[in-house]
């Protein structure tokens, strides 16, 4: 690489999750999550509809849990890959066809989307990342400083990919 120059397993960029949003986000969800069991246990309609906001909030406070401990991770960009602190692998480099934060693109607040050459099993992180067919998004709970950075570096890589010739 003639334009980028980087070591073999060193981290470029990172995102985290900023801690008032993440505070604000999964705080919502739980008193969300509270109140819907407390209408089901204190003023109970009908049996059916009863199970349901009992069913609703126990979803709300199990992703409220999923989200308390994905935007625990960090998101780690290195020559070879897009990796969170954990060790999963978002996505591979060499595997990204396209990168687009347009607004109008459908991607998590503060962040983009990656498009793949091909398809990975589905995943999802919330308030960090998610991955559905061959298209991953990133950001959601992330600062906006964070996920343009490691954008800009990730279109700089795609564009010295595309243009060498070997």
């Amino acid at each position: 690489m003639q334009g980028l120059d980087f070591k073999e397993g060193e981290v470029i960029a990172t995102i985290n999750a900023s801690p008032g949003r993440r505070i604000l986000g999964v705080g919502s969800l739980c008193i969300l999550s509270l109140m819907v069991i407390y209408v089901g246990i204190v003023r109970p309609p009908e049996i059916g509809w009863q199970i349901f906001l009992l069913a609703l909030g126990g979803g709300s406070l199990w992703i409220a849990e999923k989200m308390r401990r994905a935007t625990a991770l960090t998101l780690e960009l290195t020559p070879e890959e897009l990796r969170d602190s954990s060790g999963q692998v978002v996505a591979r480099t060499a595997d990204i066809a396209s990168l687009d934060r347009g607004m109008f693109a459908f991607k998590p607040s503060n962040g983009f989307l990656l498009r793949l050459n091909a398809s990975d099993q589905r995943a999802w992180r919330p308030g960090l990342w998610w991955r559905l067919g061959n298209r991953v998004g990133v950001g959601g709970m992330t600062p906006g400083h964070q996920a343009k950075f490691m954008a800009e570096i990730l279109s700089a890589m795609i564009a010295e990919r595309s243009s060498d010739p070997s």
